[in-house]
This record gives C-alpha cells, sequence and structure tokens, in this order.
C-alpha cells in the first residue's frame, strides 16, 4: 500500500483557506491535521474539532519535547501541528491536508521529508475584498482588520515558495482548480496552471 500524501493550504489572513481545507475533507476524504494553538477559541470554534487550544506553558512544553513538525507564532498567538498523529495517519494510506501559514510550509520543506508533499498558496481576489472579509470577522475592530492587512502585504511575498497559488474568487471554483491540481499530481498528469496569470494577480494585490 502506498503512503498517503501531504496537501498543505496556506494563505494570508481572510483569504478563505480554512473554508477550504474543510469542503477538500469533507468531498475528498482527506484528513485535517488539527493545530495547536494557544489563542482564544472564536464563537463559532470546537476545542478537539478546528483546534486544540491550549495554555502558553503547554505550548512551550511541546516544543522543548519536540512534539512539533512545524509551528509557528502568528498575531502574539502560537500554532503548531504535532508529529505522532500525521505520520501514522500517512503510513496506513490517508491523504493529510494542512491549514498553515508560511512558517510553518517552510519548516515541513526544509526537513526534505520521505513523505510526498504538495503546496497551495490562496490569495484573495482584491484587497478590497480581503479588507471586507476581515472587517466581517468575529473581529473587535477595525484596528485589528487594519493589522491584518499590514501582514498581508508581508505574506504575499511568500507566495513562490508554493507548488501552485490559486486565487478563491468563487469558493467553489476555487475548491475544483486545487481539488484538479491535487488529482493531476496523484496521476501524474499535466495541468492547466496559468503561472502567468498568477504573476499579473500578484502585481495587481501589490500596486
Amino acid at each position: 500500500m502506498s503512503e498517503g500524501i501531504m496537501i498543505i493550504l496556506s494563505s494570508p489572513s481572510g483569504a478563505g483557506k480554512t473554508t477550504l481545507v474543510k469542503l477538500l475533507s469533507e468531498r475528498k476524504g482527506f484528513l485535517t491535521s488539527i493545530s495547536h494553538t494557544t489563542r482564544t477559541p472564536r464563537s463559532n470554534e470546537v476545542d478537539g474539532k478546528d483546534y486544540h487550544f491550549v495554555n502558553n506553558d503547554k505550548f512551550q512544553k511541546m516544543i522543548k519535547n519536540k512534539e512539533f513538525l512545524e509551528y509557528a507564532k502568528v498575531f502574539k498567538n502560537f500554532y503548531g501541528t504535532t508529529k505522532s498523529n500525521i505520520f501514522k495517519e500517512l503510513e496506513k494510506g490517508n491523504n493529510v491536508i494542512f491549514d498553515i501559514d508560511w512558517q510553518g510550509t517552510n519548516q515541513i520543506i526544509s526537513q526534505k521529508l520521505k513523505n510526498r508533499l504538495l503546496t497551495f498558496f490562496i490569495l484573495p481576489p482584491s484587497r478590497e475584498e480581503l479588507f471586507k472579509r476581515l472587517s466581517n470577522r468575529d473581529m473587535k475592530d477595525k484596528l485589528i482588520a487594519e493589522e491584518r492587512m499590514k501582514q498581508f502585504d508581508k505574506d504575499v511575498l511568500h507566495w513562490k515558495d508554493y507548488d501552485y497559488v490559486i486565487i478563491n474568487n468563487n469558493l467553489e471554483i476555487c475548491y475544483k482548480q486545487i481539488s484538479e491540481y491535487i488529482d493531476c499530481e496523484i496521476s501524474k498528469k499535466k495541468s492547466s496552471y496559468d503561472l502567468n496569470l498568477i504573476k499579473n494577480h500578484i502585481k495587481k494585490l501589490n500596486s
């Protein structure tokens, strides 16, 4: 039996990667890696389903014990993926999907694991749409949205580290694109990926 593959979805905050991870998990039967985090749960989040919510002391102990495959500090909170469950599932032939940022992705890439890895970076259709999405979130004030817009300018620079960059203008179309690229990679077929389209979109987002 062949081992499962690791699929990473990253994006600047508010570009929709978490919703896409849920869709891929539900429709394609991928197992979602549930990260540990020190941040406070949002009103709609469930411990053990969305994240494993832990305090800072517990997280630091886990770092010390080398329990993480990757971890990063994002907006003053820590996020991390534990090793044990991931490798067990991959050995069973299950595909595992990760909802992590560019820092975590770089850590996983740099480990040169024997497991097959596919990485996707999700972008918003425009800066205006991103700000709207961030402002509509379960957020205290516009200042947080503005802080995340500043972070967006830094995060977007990391698109080059990924196998595929996808524009999330329409959730269903975005899901279908990711799904197609995964299927093409698994079956070793050529996909319809258009790098020039992405480069032009990045220029627009940065202008």
